[in-house]
């Protein structure tokens, strides 16, 4: 990305006034932050008295091995393939990198990312790793963004599918009921549409927002990045459909966890923590127990969230150790426009 030197006067003025709304907003920010954080303390308190305790240590205590393997399995292919899409932030910036090194950047930024918010893993992890392996700061932004897009493009599709399908029914009473969702999900299938159309038909193929170049994918790249974003979303709903009572369907699994993860980008929590649980219990408690819900989404966490945790914290302290060794040449291929 190219990073504008100089600025004029006029410039500087449009700087000053886009930034009342902004102020505007961040007077609202906290305030509205702290309430839905209240909101969200009095949710789980209540939700708490309401789960038998007793169930949750029995379910946890009953799960098979061969089921926590699935589970694990499962994990595994859902990191590779997050980490695949910064295989394709690498074509997009046309550098010499081998999957060597981008799988374990990718696998790596994904577990500090999912435990510890998206600036130290999606952004901090990254801009470390790569800046290790010699790739300039531009770059590793491009690949960021790729990567978002990626993941976000995939969520659109898939929730739009789902959520149009009728599939996921809303409890009585939510202010979001389940013809609303439907038209959430007809919205971001044509907000699909609209971005794979810009990609096979747009003349204009480069944008330069702030300063920095954004360059649009073409379109086989742009259906990559579907297909990826969309079977990852996919492969954690199964690790989760996995854990939690067999009488569950997986597309019903699948909706849930599209909606609560809105809800934890939403809060900022890292990894969602209580957010994730507390719009399972509220969505499937009238289709299985309370406690069967939240003993399968412990044994979710440990397994999604804590045990690949620990497993990239070796390999980062390896790849900081190798990193000499790793780095790639200099020197970049033409890019082609």
């Amino acid at each position: 990305m190219n990073h504008s030197e100089a600025h004029t006067a006029p410039s500087d003025a449009r700087v000053r006034d886009e930034s009342k709304p902004k102020s505007r907003w961040s007077r609202w920010k906290k305030p509205l932050t702290l309430a839905f954080f209240l909101l969200l303390i009095v949710l789980f308190t209540t939700l708490a008295r309401r789960i038998d305790w007793s169930e949750v240590f029995d379910t946890l205590a009953d799960f098979k091995v061969r089921t926590l393997i699935i589970a694990a399995t499962l994990t595994l292919v859902s990191f590779i393939t997050y980490a695949c899409f910064d295989l394709i932030g690498r074509t997009y910036i046309r550098q010499k990198l081998g999957w060597r090194q981008i799988l374990p950047v990718g696998v790596i930024s994904y577990a500090f990312n999912l435990n510890l918010s998206a600036w130290v893993g999606g952004i901090a992890m990254r801009y470390r790793l790569y800046s290790r392996l010699g790739v300039s700061n531009g770059n590793i932004a491009k690949i960021l963004g790729l990567s978002l897009a990626t993941n976000w493009f995939g969520y659109m599709t898939l929730a739009g599918a789902v959520f149009s399908s009728g599939l996921v029914t809303m409890p009585p009473g939510w202010k979001l009921s389940s013809d609303a969702l439907q038209g959430v999900g007809a919205l971001l299938l044509l907000a699909s549409a609209g971005y794979l159309l810009a990609c096979r038909f747009s003349k204009r193929r480069a944008w330069t927002i702030r300063g920095m170049e954004i360059n649009l994918p073409s379109l086989r790249m742009a259906v990559l990045q579907l297909l990826l974003g969309a079977l990852n979303w996919s492969l954690m709903a199964a690790v989760i459909f996995t854990l939690l009572p067999s009488k569950l369907e997986y597309p019903v699994v699948l909706g849930v966890l599209l909606i609560s993860s809105i809800a934890g980008v939403i809060t900022h929590i890292p990894a969602g923590l209580g957010v994730l649980e507390a719009v399972f219990i509220a969505l499937l408690q009238h289709d299985a127990s309370r406690g069967s819900l939240l003993a399968g989404l412990i044994a979710y966490r440990a397994i999604y969230f804590i045990l690949p945790l620990l497993v990239t914290v070796v390999m980062y302290l390896v790849i900081e150790a190798k990193a000499k060794a790793l780095r790639i040449k200099p020197g970049l291929k033409k890019p082609e426009h």
